[in-house]
């Protein structure tokens, strides 16, 4: 099977399996918000018409991490509505970049995610 895939998208899923079987909840979150900061910024350099594939390969990515991110919000945490709203809101500014591509909206998503990266990174 991984003989179909490019080797960059195989290395790229080998380091997921690793990362998620070997890491505790902490580690997969910076991993989740590094995945989606990098799915937004190749979504973002993928922006000319010859490259949708990237784009939308990218903008894949990106959708993953921010579910997994969703999911692993502990409803219970004092900050899991305030996470969940900003993840809501990255969601659908990734899905409306789908149909009608905004770099700029997706550059301060990409900021607002990497924000709470550095934050968690800090206090983590």
């Amino acid at each position: 099977m991984l003989a179909l895939t490019d080797p960059h998208e195989a290395y790229r899923r080998s380091e997921i399996d690793a990362r998620v079987s070997g890491g505790n909840s902490a580690d997969l979150v910076r991993f989740c918000l590094s995945q989606v900061i990098e799915g937004l910024g190749g979504a973002i350099a993928a922006r000319g018409p010859a490259t949708p594939t990237l784009r939308s390969k990218s903008i894949t990515r990106a959708l993953t991490a921010l579910t997994a991110l969703e999911m692993g919000v502990d409803r219970g945490a004092p900050l899991a509505g305030a996470l969940l709203q900003v993840y809501g809101s990255a969601r659908r500014a990734l899905l409306d970049c789908v149909t009608d591509f905004d770099a700029d909206r997706l550059r301060l998503v990409r900021q607002d995610l990497a924000d709470i990266q550095q934050a968690f990174s800090q206090t983590a």
